[in-house]
Parts: structure tokens; sequence; C-alpha cells
């Protein structure tokens, strides 16, 4: 009887240990974002893995086309944030989101930059003067939403085509700032946000935002993931008021 019950005992504390182990254990969750998330989402990570000591967080920072591509290839990625929606859409429609767990948590602007020591005024597209113009650096429309957005609102204006010549393509908008610190470019297409983490340029107007579709960012937990209860936890966390006072604070709109 001594013996069974200590072997007993013996089990339970096995299956104590275990159960503590579980939940003490590192947890890993990569998340692929947008290049112009990258200040905020790297604060709202900070906070988020501060109030869940057992969780790293790896961040993965380019195009949303490129990022959703490298999806579609197989890298492993848990969760999702797209600049648009498209390249959320052309997941969903691969059956690569995880379902109900899509969701809509910032928004942001479209601005057209110079160099801070530029002289250059515009106050419409229509003053935009191809004959005149230096070169026009934007993101790739084929792969980084701004670059759409703003290839959209120059084809609203009727200067898409005239400005071809002109165009300097980037990987991300990151790369657009690049171009225009530099001086490599006269002006550049970046998000309303991207201007919060760029010390050499200034903004020469918001473009009108009746000229290209409303600038929304996805979230989803991606069907592949090792961790859909705990993506999904940081999925709703980017809804949270902490996340959103960040996105604010980083200028992105509500």
């Amino acid at each position: 009887m001594v013996k069974r019950l200590v072997a007993i005992c013996f089990l339970f504390s096995i299956l104590v240990a275990c159960s503590e182990s579980s939940d003490t254990v590192e947890k890993e969750l990569f998340i692929s974002a947008a290049a112009s998330l990258s200040g905020a989402l790297e604060k709202i990570s900070e906070d988020y893995e501060a109030e869940n000591p057992n969780v790293n967080l790896t961040l993965n920072f380019s195009g949303s086309g490129k990022l959703a591509q490298q999806i579609q290839q197989g890298a492993p990625v848990d969760v999702f944030l797209s600049a648009d929606q498209y390249w959320m859409d052309v997941l969903e429609h691969d059956n690569l989101i995880s379902p109900n767990t899509r969701m809509n948590f910032a928004k942001n602007s479209l601005v057209l930059i110079t160099h801070k020591d530029s002289n250059k005024k515009v106050n419409s597209l229509k003053d935009i003067n191809p004959n005149s113009l230096g070169q026009i650096a934007i993101g790739n429309p084929e792969s980084v939403p701004a670059g759409k957005y703003a290839k959209e609102a120059l084809t609203n204006v009727g200067l898409s085509d005239k400005l071809i010549g002109h165009f300097v393509y980037a990987k991300d908008v990151r790369q657009v700032l690049t171009y225009v610190e530099s001086g490599n470019v006269e002006i550049g297409f970046v998000y309303g946000t991207d201007l919060h983490r760029a010390e050499n340029v200034q903004a020469l107007m918001e473009i009108d935002s009746s000229l290209y579709p409303p600038i929304i960012y996805p979230a989803a937990v991606m069907s592949t993931t090792e961790h859909p209860e705990l993506a999904k936890d940081f999925v709703e966390y980017l809804q949270s008021d902490s996340a959103q006072v960040i996105l604010e604070n980083y200028g992105f709109l509500k």
C-alpha cells in the first residue's frame, strides 16, 4: 500500500512538473508586416512581450506583396499584417488564412515628400509639370501598396502616363524615403506615418483621399501556424487600447 502511494505521488509530481514546464516554455511567433508598420509594431511587440514573458516575437518587414508571396511559397509565418486588402484577399483565396481571424486595425494617408532643404512647392498633383521635374520615387505598384495608391492618384488626375519616364520604383516605402533623403530623386510618395521616422524630408502635400482607395491595414493568423491561439491573441492585441495609442502616436488613423 505504501509503495502504491509513493508511486502515485511520484506520478502526480511528474504531471505537475510537466504542466509547469509547458506553461514556462518559450513560444515564438513569426510576424510578417508591411514596412510602414516598422516603428509602431516594434514598440507594440515590446509591450506584448513584456506582458507575456514566455513569448518571443520575430518581426519581418517588407512590401506587402513580397511578404504575401513568401507566405505562398511556404515561409513559416504565424501572423501577416498588410498595408492593403488586396494581398490579404490573395492569401484568403489560397486558404492560407485561418477562418475568422482577419480584422482591420489601422488606417493611413498618402503624402508627397521632398528633401528637407528643397524649396520646391506643390499645392496639388495637377501642379506637377513633367517637363520641369526630375525623378519620382514610388513603391513598385506590383508589390507595394503605397506605390499602387500613388499610381491610382496620379491616374485620376491624368498624370500617370505622362510621368512614366520619371518613376524610380522602390521595394518598399522605406526605400522611397532613402531615395528622397539622399537627394537621388526630387520627390516621392510615402505614407503619412513615414514622416514620423524621417529626419531629412518634408511633406509637400497630403494627397486628396478621394483620389485613391482607403488605406486600411488588415491582420490575420496564417492557417499553417503551430500556435493558433497565441497568434490569434496577438492579432486581437492590435485592437487593444494600448496598441491603438501606440499606432496613433506613430501617425496612424483609426
